[in-house]
Parts: C-alpha cells; sequence; structure tokens
C-alpha cells in the first residue's frame, strides 16, 4: 500500500470531526477546552436575523441527502406569527451505506447540541428534538448525557447564559423505522402517530411539529453551525466548490484497504478517496459503487474522477445524498445486492401507497426467481416497468430510492442478468427463498 500524495492528503479538512479522536471529548469539559461553546457566546450577542444572513452567506447546504440551503430553510420561518417554533434534528440515520451522524453522536455530541441551541435561537424556537433511531443505543447515551451536561451549565434551560433566550431540548429515540427518516413521518412519529409521511403542502415551516412552524436538519447540518459562527462565512466558503461550499464527512465502506469517515471539501473525487483510504483491498478491483448510499443510482470505475458536491454529481447522473460510498468489487455480485437492497426496502415501506407497497413486493419476487434460476427474459421488462410506475408516483422518496438500484444495475450489468437467467451463472438462492420459506 502506498502513501497518499501530499497533494492528496492536504484534501482533508476536519471540522465535524477535528475532536473524534481526542479522549473524552464527548464530556463538556473537554469540550470546552476544544472551543465548545464559544459559538453560542457569539451568537448571542447577534441578532437571530443577523445569524440566518450568516448562513445563507456561507453557502451551507443541507447535509442529510437533498443539499437544500441550510440560510433559506430557516428564512422560511414565519416572524411574529404568534405561535411556538421548533427546531427538530433528524438524527434517524438508517440507510444501507450511511454512517456519518452516529459517530459524531457518540464522539462529539456537545457539536450538536451546540449547533442545535444557535439554530433554535436564530429560528425563535423554544422548544428542540432530537430524533434518535431506536438501535443507537449508545449514542443515545452520550447525547442525553450531553444534554444533561449542557442543562447544569446553563447552555439549555432558562435565560441562556443571562441572554434572555429560552430553549429546552429533548432527545427522543424512535422505534427503528426507516420511513421516519422522511422528515413528515418523522414528525408524525414525534407527536406520537404511526411514522407515515404527510402530504404537502403545508410544508413543515408552515406547519410542522403540532401545526406549527418547524425547522428539520440534518445531525451534519446543525453541527456544522457554530464552525461557521466561529469562522465565518468567507472561511467556511474556503473549502467545497463554488456552489457546493465547505466540507463534508464522506463515509467508504465495502471493499477498501480502511473503511471510515474521511471530511474533506465538496468536490472530492472518489479517486482521491480511495487513495486516503489505502486503495482497494489486495486482489479486488473497483466495480460499482453508491455515491451516496443505496438510495442513489450506481456509479462505475468511469466516475473515479466526478467531482463529489451537489452539481458534479447530478451532472454524472446520480446524487450525492449521505456521501455513503459503499465499495463493490469484481467479486461482488450487482444482482444479488440489489435484491439485498430491496429487501430492505421492501421490509421498511411504510405501506401508505400503492406504488411502493406492491412495487417493492413484487419486485423482491422477482429477484428471487431470478437468483434461484427460474427466472425470464421478460422479468427485466417486469423490473424496469414496475421501477417506472414507483418513480415519481410514490408518496415520498422511499419508493424512489428502491427503484433506483434496480434501474442502476439493469442499466451497467445487464448481461450479469442474462447470465442468470440463460443459466450461465449458478443460482445463489434456493427454492426454499423462492417460496418465502427462508
Amino acid at each position: 500500500m502506498t502513501e497518499p500524495r501530499p497533494e492528496v492528503i492536504q484534501k482533508l479538512t476536519p471540522v465535524l470531526t477535528r475532536r473524534w479522536l481526542t479522549a473524552d471529548a464527548y464530556r463538556i469539559d473537554v469540550y470546552e477546552r476544544l472551543d465548545g461553546y464559544r459559538a453560542l457566546r457569539k451568537a448571542l450577542d447577534v441578532h437571530p436575523d443577523d445569524l440566518i444572513q450568516l448562513i445563507k452567506d456561507s453557502g451551507l447546504r443541507g447535509r442529510g441527502g437533498a443539499g437544500f440551503p441550510t440560510g433559506l430553510k430557516w428564512g422560511f420561518i414565519p416572524q411574529g406569527d404568534g405561535k411556538p417554533h421548533y427546531l427538530v434534528i433528524n438524527a434517524d440515520e438508517g440507510e444501507p451505506g450511511t454512517c456519518k451522524d452516529l459517530p459524531l453522536m457518540t464522539y462529539d455530541p456537545h457539536s450538536l447540541v451546540e449547533g442545535a441551541i444557535i439554530a433554535a435561537y436564530a429560528v425563535r424556537a423554544s422548544q428542540a428534538f432530537i430524533y434518535l433511531r431506536g438501535e443507537a443505543v449508545h449514542a443515545g447515551r452520550r447525547l442525553r448525557n450531553a444534554v444533561d451536561e449542557a442543562y447544569r451549565k446553563g447552555y439549555l434551560g432558562r435565560n441562556i447564559l443571562g441572554s434572555g433566550f429560552d430553549l429546552d431540548m429533548v432527545v427522543h429515540s424512535g422505534a427503528g423505522a426507516y420511513i421516519c427518516g422522511e422528515e413528515t413521518a418523522l414528525l408524525d412519529s414525534l407527536e406520537g402517530l404511526r411514522g407515515q409521511p404527510r402530504l404537502r403542502p403545508p410544508f413543515p415551516a408552515v406547519a410542522g411539529l403540532y401545526a406549527s412552524p418547524t425547522v428539520v436538519n440534518n445531525v451534519g447540518t446543525i453541527a456544522s453551525v457554530p464552525p461557521i459562527v466561529l469562522g465565518g462565512s468567507d472561511w467556511w466558503r474556503s473549502m467545497g466548490t463554488e456552489k457546493s461550499p465547505g466540507p463534508i464527512i464522506y463515509s467508504l465502506s465495502g471493499r477498501i484497504a480502511n473503511p471510515g469517515q474521511y471530511e474533506c471539501g465538496l468536490g472530492t473525487t472518489l479517486r482521491e478517496l480511495l487513495e486516503l483510504a489505502g486503495g482497494m483491498k489486495p486482489g479486488h478491483t473497483l466495480k460499482f459503487w453508491t455515491p451516496g448510499g443505496s438510495s442513489t443510482p450506481l456509479f462505475t470505475p468511469e466516475h473515479l474522477d466526478v467531482p463529489l458536491d451537489f452539481e458534479g454529481v447530478a451532472a454524472a447522473g446520480s446524487l450525492l445524498g449521505t456521501t455513503a460510498m459503499q465499495i463493490f468489487s469484481d467479486q461482488d455480485d450487482p444482482v444479488y445486492a440489489t435484491w439485498r437492497w430491496l429487501e430492505f426496502y421492501h421490509h421498511e415501506s411504510c405501506g401508505k401507497c400503492t406504488p411502493c407497497r406492491e412495487g417493492t413486493y413484487w419486485m423482491v419476487n422477482t429477484y428471487r426467481r431470478i437468483l434461484s434460476g427460474g427466472g425470464t427474459l421478460e422479468d427485466l421488462d417486469t423490473l424496469l416497468d414496475t421501477s417506472d410506475n414507483i418513480n415519481g408516483r410514490s408518496f415520498c422518496a422511499l419508493g424512489d430510492s428502491a427503484a433506483t438500484p434496480v434501474i442502476s444495475t439493469i442499466k451497467y450489468f445487464r448481461q450479469e442478468y442474462l447470465d442468470y437467467i440463460e443459466g450461465r451463472t449458478a443460482p445463489r438462492l434456493s427454492a426454499k427463498v423462492l417460496t418465502g420459506s427462508h
């Protein structure tokens, strides 16, 4: 394994990750020694509208997948409406391959708490909720401890640091439903209802939690706020690209030497990230990869030099998503991998809309038939036709996410489907799986 070139090492820009390797950084005394809560003191001396403008000027875009401008979202909240305002942080990280928020909440939870206090002050919210995925037990303990410490230090509660600003914060663990990563399903779950997406409009900015104006942001988005307050918008824009400024955490998993989190400026390429990660594992050659988790159209080795920012990835035909790169090699089967993804989406479909509920069911069964040696040529047309009936027709993006790997793998690896159907590849699944008795 060769060392990364100096110019590639310079791509690393630890901002959100800079405390992760410091012992006990999750404790408030250590966090404070490392500039913790300095940004909050600075923010409380500024008018909330000026904070919103700062975030707009920084160009910070949502880190949850869509990349929507954060300052613009904050500015949608109506002021002087006489209603309570809420800040909700989407920490329901659950998509296959996505693993950037959990380590942040585990190793540096106060960065999220501090960012949430600043964001709540900016949008005039007096209540903040962190909606955490239920399986994230350890991160939940760390977060709750951080919130308790913040209350004891006067960073939460009444008259924070003598500013006259009041804020209460609750860490709420969901029941582990992937659909609750969709912001309106998350709001329903937080209200005690079944987690299902709402019809929009109205949008959360007008009628969100408890029918009141609500900002919903991702963990990485909120944790980026304190560094921007301390460093300024120009400093933030010195990293990344013009339209996608700042650093971001790229999560690399799969057939690589050193899987993990690599924080670099937006626009870094997979070729550079692989160099930082020590390259592919010995004996493995890159075959396909996801630029933003399993819900994004696949890329192949021809996309190694695509700038991994919102515009660059979109221009190449995919989505940056959650910057979760699952790396597959020549020893991996794209047909089998797609079946595994589909099993996940079928299981996690909330069932509210017909295209997603029925479409994922039929596609899973079609894949089982192909991988069990009983597929036909018509199955490929059925898969594409079903995907077309799901895409853009389901109630939320979960249906689109399920159809995406199907369309991608048939586009790039059609021959491997034909090898199963025409008997050149031995069946991967038994007849028991085909009949659903697995």
